[in-house]
């Protein structure tokens, strides 16, 4: 028990740079507060001591804005930052060193009293907002963007974005390994690259039919990660 909750300590130091002394993540980070009350309900909860356990629960979301079901399971490392509006279902499973901002729902799309949350493997970091609902499965080392409303179950090591979510496979470059890989702002925007490979072809079968090079232009790849101005006349 008390290696459990040592690593949780250690982990924020691991994953949060503001995290200054012990003292400061025992008394200041509502996320701990919150694994350590779901760590208590469920206890109580496996061991048939089910309105407790709900108690004890409802009573770390009232403390810390953060809603665990009692229910779920959750593995060491996890670490939640600022946390609140985090919602985790009653089946959700979450592994090993795991990370979750806030806004984040763990949600049900059944009224199936089984399985119906979803199941993070090790080391998946989810991003502000993100929706992850139903019984699905997120592999090991993947990363969910912020907003991003995932649906179906993503292989490991797959970066999610969009609405619905859009899995991308990542590059062996940058597959996490051992380590939660928290550089989630690098994702890719799969709407620009959609739009540009549409008016790629557009053009491509413009030129077939009329036997000249289309009039006009295509917008550029983003350069380090933004737009031209002159692609959509601003």
């Amino acid at each position: 028990m008390f290696n459990t909750l040592r690593n949780d300590i250690h982990s924020i130091f691991e994953r949060d740079p503001a995290a200054r002394s012990v003292l400061e993540v025992i008394v200041c980070y509502p996320g701990l507060h919150a694994v350590w009350g779901h760590r208590v309900s469920h206890w109580l909860w496996t061991h048939n001591f089910k309105f407790l356990g709900r108690w004890v629960s409802q009573a770390a979301r009232w403390l810390t804005g953060i809603e665990i079901h009692p229910g779920a399971t959750i593995g060491a490392g996890f670490f939640i930052d600022h946390g609140m509006g985090v919602v985790i279902g009653e089946t959700a499973e979450v592994g090993k060193d795991v990370t979750l901002y806030h806004g984040v729902t763990l949600g049900g799309t059944s009224l199936n009293k089984g399985k119906r949350h979803p199941t993070l493997e090790d080391r998946v970091v989810v991003g502000a907002g993100a929706k992850v609902l139903g019984a699905i499965t997120i592999g090991a080392d993947s990363r969910i963007g912020a907003n991003a409303v995932v649906v179906k179950s993503v292989p490991p090591n797959s970066v999610v974005v969009g609405v619905p979510g859009q899995p991308v496979r990542r590059s062996h470059a940058h597959m996490a390994g051992d380590a939660p890989d928290l550089d989630h702002a690098m994702l890719p925007d799969m709407i620009g690259a959609s739009v540009i490979s549409l008016m790629a072809r557009m053009d491509a079968l413009e030129k077939i039919v009329t036997g000249r090079e289309p009039v006009g232009f295509a917008p550029h790849i983003p350069q380090n990660g933004s737009w031209r101005g002159d692609d959509f006349s601003i």
